[in-house]
């Protein structure tokens, strides 16, 4: 009998979910909101009634459905399946794998979610083709996943591909949602690119297109003007590109993956800001040519549940 799998991408506002085939294909796939002002107890079995409906719209029969994975921000105990702490849902050593199973009856399994994004393109995305990689999502924040012969490396303490809290400005004064200072999510994520842009702007009087955008400039509306030939957002755009060449050079000389994908919100600038992060990336590995390719990541918004359900394939 042929089985199917169920990947769940918990979020602060929605729960996305699909049924996956061992092939890698979503058959259905759904979302709900998280409420995550709620109890645990009341969210895991939202989840797992989602599990249920989706199995039953893909016509799956008894005993199909042979697991669940999870992908949920925060620091996550894999091996115990609890969330450790998640600032996105304000939850503490929550035990969610064990309320879900309890509820449908079948093995489950929890990562953090940009590792199940990373298994995600790996198992059936940009990142197919390659043994090793590391997933670089730039969202809101910026996170990372590791993958190694297939697996995800976590570390001893679930710290491994927290790619947005590498050091990689000296000179930053304000303190980043971790505590630290100078941290890559401060200056490459979606919130980073609006503030660099903000600090710009207000540094240097150039007439610029970004203006226009006074204090609601986005991330976005950054890289338009760049790719339109706006001196000051193009050199918003190098900063960017550098420090992310920096990271990515920093980790291609520890882990030296087969390729590097990058994906998440500013992702979607495409090869245009991959060029930019190429540039710095190629100085700084001057060590070797043969090094970890730059790739955009293919599977959007449903890396989560592709790479959840790859976690009990």
């Amino acid at each position: 009998m042929k089985k199917y799998y169920a990947g769940l991408d918990l979020g602060g506002t929605f729960v996305k979910g699909g049924i996956v085939d061992e092939e890698g294909k979503i058959l259905v796939k759904d979302k709900i909101p998280t409420g995550r002002e709620r109890p645990y107890t009341e969210i895991a079995a939202d989840m797992a009634r989602l599990v249920k409906d989706l199995a039953v719209r893909a016509g799956l029969a008894e005993g199909q459905l042979a697991g669940v994975g999870i992908g949920s921000p925060g620091l996550i105990d894999a091996e115990n399946g609890v969330i450790v702490y998640s600032n996105n849902i304000r939850w503490e050593n929550v035990p969610l794998c064990g309320a879900v199973r309890e509820q449908l009856g079948v093995p489950v399994c929890i990562t953090n979610d940009a590792n199940a994004a990373a298994l995600g393109e790996h198992f059936c995305g940009a990142g197919k083709k390659f043994g090793s990689m590391v997933f670089i999502t730039l969202g809101t924040g910026v996170g990372g996943g590791i993958i190694v012969d297939g697996k995800i490396l976590s570390g001893a303490t679930g710290s491994g591909g927290e790619i947005g809290h590498i050091h990689v400005r000296d000179e930053e004064t304000e303190h980043c949602n971790c505590g630290g200072k100078g941290c890559l999510e401060q200056v490459a994520s979606a919130t980073g690119i609006a503030r660099e842009a903000r600090r710009v702007l207000a540094a240097d009087e150039t007439p610029s297109a970004m203006r226009r955008f006074e204090d609601h400039i986005s991330a976005k509306n950054v890289l338009d003007c760049a790719k339109s030939g706006d001196a000051l957002a193009l050199q918003v755009t190098e900063t960017v590109g550098r420090y992310l060449g920096l990271a990515c050079a920093q980790i291609a000389l520890t882990v030296d993956p087969e390729a590097f994908v990058i994906g998440g919100g500013v992702s979607r600038a495409g090869q245009f800001l991959i060029d930019v992060i190429q540039k710095y990336y190629d100085n700084y590995v001057a060590i070797s040519a043969n090094k970890g390719v730059l790739t955009l990541a293919k599977l959007g918004n449903d890396a989560g549940i592709y790479g959840a359900a790859r976690l009990v394939l």
